[in-house]
């Protein structure tokens, strides 16, 4: 596997001669590394914080700051957790080695060490360094994938409804209140069968544009299936959800959708306060689905509170 282009390795050394040298040995080779300096641990460390690096090089002894304080601040900032460090040391002591890769080096070299060897290591740990990023990036994108709507990309109704019951389950342990608000987008049909489902793809994805610039950071938010839609308002009374509710309405009355020839897109939708005979997350659903239902006979384009 080739490694991309323009890797960033920084190099700790109190000497302008060593990290001169360990400078050319790199960029000499066409790995595809930029190399910049520091002067001892602190300035390491600030460069770092500064801007990311693949790799550290980085001297044992140091007047003032030495390898092993700049281990420790790079080990108390969870951001550098993944960069690599290898240690250059002149001291031949295995105890010595065994406390430097205790701190938190990767790997060390001793000098006066071989440009061969120094040259080996740095791809070694780069083409490691490589790896790991990409396992994270696949990890990543396949968290998204589990839990967010393709579309859309909110949450989908699995993980909606893993988040919502923890959360049930706290305001229930703690009694604290809770709404939900369960909606769905009236006559989406006549929109899809009218328009192409194209179009009420992209209906869908504005509107929870304008759903989610309406919510709150603590509010959770998911796709419950086809054009239905859930919030869940964690924390929150009746009054204060209804607040909320109306401004998702205007939201979504905002929305331009020229396809459409000028037509607005609506809501109807039921919204419910947590009470006794709600058990499980399941019973404030139902409610939800009552009242949205009621949105419904009443001429649909509302939110309907639940009936207590």
């Amino acid at each position: 596997m080739d490694m991309p282009k323009e890797r960033r390795v920084l190099i700790v050394d109190d000497s302008p001669a060593i990290r001169r040298e360990i400078k050319e040995a790199l960029e000499s080779e066409g790995i595809g590394v930029t190399c910049r300096e520091a002067s001892n641990g602190l300035e390491g460390f600030r460069s770092l914080l500064d801007k990311a690096a693949d790799l550290v090089l980085c001297d044992l002894v140091m007047p003032e700051f030495d390898g092993l304080k700049f281990l420790q601040l790079v080990g108390s900032r969870p951001e550098l957790a993944e960069v690599p460090v290898i240690m250059l040391t002149a001291i031949g002591d295995v105890d010595q080695k065994i406390k430097v890769l205790s701190s938190g080096a990767s790997d060390y070299i001793t000098k006066p060490f071989h440009a061969g060897e120094l040259l080996a290591r740095v791809k070694v740990h780069l083409k490691i360094k490589t790896l790991q990023d990409e396992l994270r990036q696949k990890n990543a994108l396949l968290l998204e994938l589990s839990t967010t709507d393709g579309l859309t990309k909110i949450y989908n109704r699995r993980h909606f409804l893993e988040l919502a019951r923890k959360e049930f389950e706290r305001s229930a342990r703690l009694g604290l209140q809770l709404s939900l608000l369960l909606f769905d987008v009236d006559r989406f049909k006549e929109i899809n069968d009218t328009f192409g489902h194209q179009v009420g793809d992209e209906v869908l994805v504005a509107l929870c544009r304008a759903v989610a610039s309406s919510l709150r950071d603590y509010d959770i938010f998911g796709r419950y299936g086809g054009d239905e839609f859930v919030v869940l308002f964690p924390q929150t009374d009746l009054r204060a959800a209804l607040r909320v509710a109306e401004r998702i309405e205007k939201g979504i009355a905002a929305i331009e959708a020229p396809e459409m020839a000028g037509g607005r897109v609506t809501i109807s939708g039921g919204l419910v306060t947590k009470m006794v005979r709600h058990t499980d997350l399941e019973a404030l659903l139902k409610t939800a689905d009552e009242a949205l239902y009621r949105s419904k006979s009443l001429g649909r384009a509302r939110i309907t509170p639940a009936e207590e």
